[in-house]
């Protein structure tokens, strides 16, 4: 392999990585759990931007016996497609841009 071209494409692999920062933390994905109980929003990165819970959820948390676990089982559904929507976008980013490198077979 000739060494200019290997730097080449190092510098374009900089490049697009700097790229997929940006289009990460600008991605937004939203996933809900309980029927819209409970909604979250995050960006490429798997940060939390929002949470929102439906009041209708926390009605069931008054009254002698409040069903918290309920409440934390949502939560932690929709976070967890949450975060894998954001993987999704995130690998089909990753592929779209690797394509555009020109490598040899066998390396994407």
């Amino acid at each position: 392999m000739n060494p200019l071209k290997i730097q080449e494409m190092l510098g374009q692999a900089k490049q697009m990585q700097e790229q997929m920062k940006q289009k990460l933390a600008a991605t937004v994905v939203e996933a809900t759990s309980g029927g819209g109980a409970v909604t979250v929003k995050m960006n490429g990165k798997k940060e939390i931007l929002k949470l929102t819970i439906d009041p209708a959820a926390v009605a069931s948390l008054s009254g002698p016996n409040p069903d918290v676990e309920m409440l934390e089982d949502l939560i932690t559904a929709a976070v967890n497609e949450g975060g894998r929507r954001a993987e999704e976008v995130m690998q089909s980013s990753v592929q779209g841009m690797l394509g555009g490198l020109n490598l040899p077979p066998g390396l994407l």
